[in-house]
């Protein structure tokens, strides 16, 4: 994604995509930080390389939205785990 500017549809990318909403409707916070008006190349980077914003979700959702932002997509569960697992 960094070296073409594009990034592929996954079914891996939808959940990290799922997780990272999750995250901000519980805490109010992206998962990544950067400057609000960062332009798209620099949030980019910032999700490459990791730059997770300190805090986290308590419990077993916690647990869950960690797993969906695993920075290794196979790390990361099906949207059937995650289905069965919301609830």
């Amino acid at each position: 994604m960094l070296a073409t500017g594009e990034a592929q549809p996954t079914p891996e990318a939808d959940i990290y995509a799922l997780g990272a909403s999750l995250r901000i409707s519980a805490t109010g916070w992206r998962a990544v930080e950067y400057p609000d008006d960062a332009p798209r190349p620099e949030q980019r980077q910032a999700v490459a390389s990791g730059n997770r914003r300190p805090g986290k979700v308590h419990g077993e959702l916690g647990e869950l939205i960690d797993a969906m932002l695993s920075p290794a997509p196979e790390g990361r569960p099906t949207i059937y785990e995650v289905g069965k697992a919301l609830s």
